[in-house]
């Protein structure tokens, strides 16, 4: 997995390509945490997100978590179906912002 960070004052759009599981979910967690300060908008784009397990959701659910304590704002972006199906059978599309 590769991840594109791109951080304009106070957004932060996250790219994930590839797949999001198990082994690669503690890397993309760290990747948010290094540079979320400041952050009042947190975009994660899956234009070339492949897969995302439970670890992922996990990372998504925290980050969810985390914005609105700070007052902020999260969505998804070009989510492919094989993904919003995952969102859809495990209820994350009823909590996530997904555009």
């Amino acid at each position: 997995m590769t991840i594109g960070i791109n951080k304009e004052g106070e957004k932060l759009t996250v790219s994930p390509e590839g797949r999001i599981d198990a082994v690669t979910a503690t890397e993309f967690s760290k990747s948010i945490d290094d540079n979320i300060a400041g952050v009042k908008e947190l975009v994660f784009d899956f234009a070339k997100l492949d897969y995302i397990s439970s670890a992922g959701l996990r990372v998504l659910l925290t980050s969810q978590k985390n914005m609105s304590k700070s007052g902020g704002s999260m969505k998804l972006i070009h989510v492919a179906d094989v993904i919003m199906d995952v969102f859809n059978i495990t209820g994350f599309a009823d909590i996530l912002t997904i555009e």
